[in-house]
């Protein structure tokens, strides 16, 4: 038998590590951050194509004015892709925590995730925003997470 790790299937403590790994609420923020950065990256690129924020000076050549309108494009890629990054990177690590603490999986835990996230990312709105985000973000983690298990 091979002792090549790519060869052979992993052992018994090897699968215990790594699931030990893997179920930690801190990999999963991780992961889920790393997972939110690059939709966010997508979805930044995606909507800065279609949106028509900054106008191009047509006294540019055209070299000049592609060159600009593809610099917006990754600058608003990458503020996306950090703010869908830091968004799930909470939710996710929240609602872990959550759980963990519970010892329950049901929609409450997602609505607790929501509402910890939307004021966290309200935090320099003050109270009331704080208030606005922690119910807006609750509102629609519960929504969602309904819709995903409302077959169960």
């Amino acid at each position: 038998m091979s002792n090549n790790p790519f060869t052979r299937p992993p052992s018994q403590d090897e699968r215990a590590a790594a699931s030990t790994v893997t179920d930690s609420c801190a990999f999963k923020a991780g992961f889920s951050g790393v997972a939110g950065y690059g939709i966010g990256l997508v979805f930044g690129l995606v909507l800065s194509g279609i949106e028509f924020s900054s106008p191009v000076d047509t006294s540019a050549s055209t070299k000049q004015q592609i060159k600009t309108v593809f610099k917006d494009m990754g600058n608003k890629s990458l503020s996306s892709a950090k703010n869908f990054a830091i968004m799930a990177a909470i939710y996710s690590g929240s609602e872990c925590m959550i759980e963990s603490y519970r010892a329950k999986n049901d929609i409450y835990n997602s609505i607790g995730a929501g509402c910890i996230t939307g004021g966290t990312l309200a935090a320099k709105t003050g109270p009331r925003g704080m208030a606005m985000g922690c119910a807006g973000f609750a509102a629609f983690s519960a929504a969602i997470d309904w819709y995903m298990h409302k077959d169960d």
